[in-house]
């Protein structure tokens, strides 16, 4: 029989994440591996979702967004960033930010397109690409603080760079690009005519006085850049998949017609839940940021009373740490040993490099989880 595989999908492995995880039920092990809080978000969001249930939002929502959400995250982008977006023309919700980038790479992406991408790179970003047709082009944010080289990012620009795809903050890294590290971005965007993709999923989560700035607030990004997030890490409710992008009304002409032909639209009564969380009062930001220092806190101080060498992320829920002074061969091999031997999971980070062997001796920890499950872990991971 043929193999029905089409070839845009052929050189593609498995998840990491799935691997890991698939492992870690098997024997038991506590997850620190996939980023998705143990635990669920506010109680008020949940139940605007069942009043919107109750209350009849359970057709399908318009294709580009409930006006309702639009409105909110229009509302949401004055209030953080002074960024004014029209909820009509600029704003598309999406399943989840995923949903986004997927359609940005499709919607801007032509065969042969070079895109600039910051390794280690969150695993969706190169797939896309790659069956949009497009060449990654590898920006390294070296060890040990995850930052670029200038000059590695002014030459991986050329007249073939279509895009580049902005995570910040950073997952895996926890990095915070600065003003001026972003200032720079924009300026080789606006030298070279580049469509800048700038994945802001974890904007509300940034410690110890470090600073997320939008990149499209910039001067001269604009219109030229497309804006994700999504409600999943500020609310704590991955599993409802409401994103959003905000761009211009000329680019999301096309983001919208690749919207309408796949997805179509988002959940309907959770469009409506989380408008209302967006509207959250500032309080509820600032706990949630505590809350997590104080775990990221906790797990780095964890990491390096058992040996491992963990960096200190001013954002995300993420942090890397070095296995440099374990007899493993790599993170990989690293990774099933903590899982059989001492019952915890972390993702080895060789897949989020496009030359796996940089990230060899190193491992993802996520910390979004109860205090119990963080806990239960030191336990374990005190074995090393």
């Amino acid at each position: 029989m043929r193999d029905w595989r089409a070839a845009r999908v052929r050189g593609f492995a498995p998840s990491i994440f799935a691997e890991i995880s698939a492992l870690a039920q098997a024997h038991q092990a506590i997850n620190l591996g996939q980023g998705f809080p143990d635990f669920d978000g506010p109680l008020e969001i949940k139940q605007a979702a069942q009043a919107a249930i109750q209350a009849g939002h359970n057709q399908y929502a318009v294709f580009e967004g409930e006006p309702v959400l639009r409105q909110a995250i229009a509302a949401h982008a004055l209030r953080f960033y002074g960024q004014l977006v029209d909820p009509t023309t600029e704003i598309m919700v999406t399943s989840g930010a995923s949903e986004g980038i997927w359609c940005s790479a499709f919607a801007f992406i032509e065969p042969g397109d070079e895109v600039i991408v910051f390794e280690p790179v969150f695993d969706c970003y190169l797939p896309n690409t790659l069956m949009a047709g497009g060449i990654p082009v590898p920006v390294t944010l070296h060890t040990p603080h995850f930052r670029f080289d200038p000059d590695e990012l002014r030459a991986a620009f050329s007249p073939r760079t279509r895009a580049i795809f902005v995570n910040t903050p950073h997952n895996p890294t926890g990095t915070v690009f600065a003003r001026e590290e972003l200032l720079l971005i924009a300026e080789l965007c606006q030298e070279y005519d580049v469509l800048a993709i700038a994945d802001e999923v974890y904007e509300h989560l940034v410690y110890e006085g470090a600073r997320h700035v939008r990149l499209a607030t910039l001067p001269g990004m604009r219109e030229r850049t497309v804006t994700l997030s999504s409600s999943g890490k500020s609310f704590s409710l991955t599993g409802w998949k409401i994103g959003w992008a905000i761009a211009p009304a000329p680019l999301q002409v096309a983001l919208r017609r690749m919207h309408q032909f796949t997805v179509f639209e988002s959940t309907t009564p959770m469009q409506h839940a989380i408008a209302s969380a967006l509207r959250l009062p500032d309080d509820y930001f600032q706990n949630l940021i505590a809350e997590y220092q104080a775990k990221r806190d906790f797990m780095r101080e964890t990491l390096t009373g058992c040996g491992l060498h963990p960096a200190n992320p001013a954002g995300s829920y993420f942090m890397l740490a070095s296995i440099e002074e374990f007899p493993h061969a790599e993170a990989v091999e690293f990774a099933h040993f903590l899982i059989r031997e001492i019952g915890v999971a972390f993702i080895p980070c060789p897949p989020f490099y496009l030359q796996p062997e940089r990230g060899a001796r190193l491992v993802r920890v996520a910390f979004c989880k109860r205090w119990e499950t963080l806990e239960a872990a030191a336990e374990r991971l005190a074995r090393l």
